[in-house]
């Protein structure tokens, strides 16, 4: 599968976790030319801070001796939590659909030697800047960003 196709399979997943009521973040995980899991961001579903899309698609992947022949793929740039998991399971690649509304942890992924593919795609980058504009408040309490 190419990384446009897995993309577009995260970003379903995104829009089931906004049609949920959620936070439209998606992420599958591929290995041997195959989708072996898929998540989306359910924190607010489940009443769960830690569930985020990368954290949701891994914990449906169950448990693994390795990661190490596996790509993540997410809607949107790894947030620090994310990315330490990424690292601790030493998956050693991540396509993201795109990085325009959150850094994230592209730096960190990077120094601990992650190979990084940003698609800068643009039904991402649309689909997560409406939610933001829409729903500033969950999005910042998703990012860690105390009221003002």
């Amino acid at each position: 599968m190419e990384s446009s196709e897995l993309i577009k399979e995260a970003y379903k997943e995104a829009q089931i976790g906004l049609a949920e009521g959620g936070l439209p973040i998606g992420s599958v995980l591929f290995r041997n030319e195959k989708i072996i899991a898929r998540g989306h961001n359910r924190r607010v579903q489940d009443d769960d801070p830690l569930e985020h899309a990368e954290i949701n698609c891994l914990r449906n992947a169950g448990r693994m001796n390795s990661y190490q022949d596996c790509i993540l793929v997410s809607t949107l740039m790894p947030c620090y939590l994310c990315a330490g998991a990424i690292v601790q399971f030493k998956i050693p690649e991540v396509i993201v659909g795109e990085s325009a509304n959150f850094e994230g942890a592209e730096a960190f992924l990077r120094a601990n030697g992650v190979k990084l593919t940003n698609l800068n795609d643009s039904l991402c980058t649309e689909l997560m800047a409406t939610f933001i504009k829409e729903q500033p408040l969950l999005w910042n309490e998703d990012i860690g960003v105390p009221p003002a």
